[in-house]
Parts: C-alpha cells; sequence; structure tokens
C-alpha cells in the first residue's frame, strides 16, 4: 500500500512539473493567472471619455509611456506586459461589470491603475474574493486604506493627507477660519469632506457652509449660493475640472473672491485650461511633482517621464495626471521585477511589501511594507500663475 502511495505521489509530481513548463495549463492558469511563458496580462478600467475623460486617459497614457518603453527593452523576465482596458465613464455599475470581465473572462494576473473613488470602491468586493492585487489607484480615498487590505496597493498621498495639508496652510499661515466644502455628491466628494472636517477639528473650527453639485453635471449654482451667503473666506473644493471651473468662474463674475482650493484629483492642467484669464487665489495640491524640469529643480524622475511620453504619446502636454499614472507603472513594473520568474500574485505582493525608500527621481521616496500599502506620503502645494499651476517647495 505505502509503495503504491509512492507510485502515485511521483506521477502526479512529473504532471505538475510538466504543467509548470506549458503555460495554458489549466493548474498554471489557476496558479497565476494572466501569466504566459512571454506575456503579464494586467487590466483596467477607467473613463476614457465623458466628463472626466481626460483624467482617465492622461492617467493610462502615462502609465503605457513607461510600460511600452519596459517592453521595448523586452520585458520583465521575458515576459511583456499586455494592458486590457476598459472605458468605465466614470461610472460605478460600468466599472464594476469591466472588472468582473477583466477577471473572468480576460483571467488577468492584476488590475492597474483605476480611477476615481466612486468607481474603484465598488470593485473591492470582486478583489477580495478573487484576491487580485489592484495597483495604483487614481484616487486618494480613505477606504481603499483603511480596513488594510493585502491586495489593494496605493501609490500617491491620501485625501485626508491632502486635505490635512491645506487646512493647515490656510488656517495657520494665511490666518483663514470661515472655511466652505463644495463637493461632488458621492464617496469621493464625502470623502473630502471628512478629510476637511477631521483637519478643521484641532482648530476648534467646522465648516461654515456645504455646497454640492451631482456628479456628470455642471449643476453649481445651488452650491455656489449657499457658500457665498456663509461669507468664507476659504472654499474646499472636492470636484473635477469641469464643474469646479464653473464655480471659480461664477464666483469670479459675482464679486466672491475667497482663495479656493481644490485637491489633485481635480486635474489642475484641465482647470487651468478652463479657467483660461479668471485672476483668483486657486490652490491645488498634488501628490506628485510638477513634471516640468527647471535649472533649479532637476528631478531626474520627471524629466525621464517627459521624455518618454514624448516618444510614445507626442501629442500630450506633460501634466500632473500623466506623470502619476507613469509613476503606478513603475511601481507595477519593480514588483514584476522582485517577484522574479516564479511569478503569481502572492509573490507580487510579497515583493511590493520588500520595496522600502525606492528612488523615483520626483523628491518623495518610494516605501512598503505588510502593514503599510501606501507608497508615498508627501503632497506638493502648487498655485495658479499665468495660467499653470506652479510648485512652491513648502
Amino acid at each position: 500500500m505505502k509503495r503504491s502511495i509512492i507510485i502515485i505521489l511521483g506521477v502526479l509530481t512529473s504532471m505538475m512539473m510538466a504543467c509548470t513548463n506549458t503555460p495554458e495549463d489549466p493548474l498554471s492558469t489557476i496558479l497565476s493567472p494572466g501569466i504566459t511563458d512571454d506575456q503579464v496580462r494586467v487590466g483596467s478600467s477607467l473613463a476614457l471619455g465623458g466628463h472626466a475623460g481626460y483624467l482617465g486617459t492622461q492617467t493610462l497614457h502615462g502609465a503605457l509611456a513607461y510600460i511600452q518603453h519596459v517592453n521595448d527593452l523586452g520585458g520583465i523576465h521575458g515576459r511583456r506586459i499586455h494592458v486590457k482596458v476598459y472605458d468605465d465613464g466614470y461610472d460605478p455599475p460600468r466599472c464594476v461589470t469591466n472588472t468582473q470581465k477583466l477577471i473572468i473572462e480576460d483571467k488577468v494576473f492584476a488590475l492597474f491603475c483605476y480611477m476615481g473613488t466612486p468607481t474603484t470602491v465598488k470593485i473591492l468586493p470582486l478583489v477580495d474574493e478573487a484576491r487580485i492585487p489592484v495597483v495604483g489607484m487614481f484616487t486618494g480615498a480613505n477606504a481603499l486604506r483603511e480596513p488594510h487590505n493585502r491586495y489593494v496597493i496605493n501609490v500617491r498621498a491620501s485625501y485626508y493627507q491632502e486635505t490635512g495639508a491645506a487646512v493647515k496652510h490656510l488656517v495657520e499661515e494665511l490666518k483663514l477660519e470661515r472655511i466652505a466644502v463644495f463637493y461632488q455628491y458621492d464617496a469621493y466628494g464625502f470623502d473630502g469632506l471628512k478629510g476637511t472636517e477631521i483637519a478643521l477639528r484641532p482648530y476648534g473650527l467646522v465648516p461654515v457652509a456645504t455646497g454640492t453639485y451631482i456628479r456628470g453635471t455642471l449643476d453649481v449654482a445651488e452650491g455656489l449660493r449657499k457658500i457665498m451667503a456663509s461669507g468664507a473666506e476659504a472654499v474646499v473644493m472636492i470636484g473635477t475640472y469641469e464643474p469646479c471651473a464653473k464655480f471659480i468662474r461664477l464666483a469670479s463674475q459675482k464679486g466672491f473672491s475667497p482663495v479656493f482650493y481644490n485637491v489633485s484629483f481635480v486635474g489642475a492642467d484641465e482647470l487651468a485650461r478652463l479657467l483660461g484669464d479668471v485672476d483668483e487665489k486657486i490652490i491645488v495640491t498634488q501628490v506628485v511633482p510638477p513634471p516640468e524640469v527647471s535649472e533649479t529643480q532637476q528631478l531626474w524622475g520627471a524629466q525621464e517621464y517627459i521624455e518618454l511620453l514624448r516618444r510614445y504619446y507626442p501629442a500630450d502636454r506633460p501634466n500632473f495626471v500623466s506623470l502619476e499614472g507613469y509613476i503606478n507603472a513603475k511601481v507595477l513594473v519593480e514588483g514584476l521585477k522582485r517577484a522574479g520568474r516564479d511569478l503569481n500574485r502572492e509573490t507580487f505582493i510579497n515583493s511590493i511589501e520588500s520595496i522600502h525608500n525606492l528612488d523615483l527621481g520626483i523628491d518623495n521616496l518610494l516605501s512598503f511594507s505588510a502593514s503599510d500599502h501606501q507608497g508615498l506620503e508627501r503632497v506638493y502645494f502648487t498655485y495658479l500663475q499665468d495660467g499653470k499651476f506652479v510648485w512652491r517647495n513648502h
């Protein structure tokens, strides 16, 4: 009987070894979906058109600029990275449908470069069920950070960190106390509102007024009316570029000139374009530095990004959003490199957690751990000046 068991185990071992050398074998697929001998498949769902299309398109272009560069050099351990992309229009149900398709039909190894809070938060149950990594989301939502999730890899600083830094600047440096909040009425806006409330609390302050708009609309007039009536000295804005630009333009036309502060998701470059010659005090916090390289700011990571963006997307202008996508791709690639040739989802996560103080050339070291899945911490302040947002080092 013992001899029979040994023979059976030997046969099974031989079968498994044979499976290891056959990329499309069912056992290999179960252990490492999306991995073949010469390819790693990852999937993305984000807005490629509509009212948030600029954000999704630029995030994707920045990421693909680096990935195409890596592929042109032969890929990672002999495997090129293939990115399967679906447009969700910044619509949560479409994002869920796309993600199900990526996991079940396309059998991707990981999810990558998702965009937006209301969309990304909705896929978390799918991530947990499939135990699939999701890497580099263009959102600072707290729900992606707490509670800790082994399969969620955030790269950027959170909205709580952005609003916390902004409130400190408004209250301590600009000596403003009457602060209102204008926000998108969904998970994104609620997260920004809560972050602002938390940041105001130590100063004994609360928002003097709040105003909202519905995602996908430009119905900002009622929110503006409520905030103007409060006599706010500053407005924290948690929205996207079109409604925020309209709010600021209408405020300016009505002679209402507080400090306007926006979180990074607004899309600063597109906001500046839409504002045109509007002359108001406008601040946007960023989670990456401005991509332009000057004689006094030789950030080699930003310079590398500009060179590769010009090579692969020559029609695009360097901007904050695509630089963030580019950095997301560098994190994905670093994890794949460290995981080695014998790649699976668990070894990939372990490899990400092994990254400590990695210099990406953006004046902000990248670090992860088993208990901390947010790689970058720094918040940068930019101010509208001559039609563009300029970095002032705080």
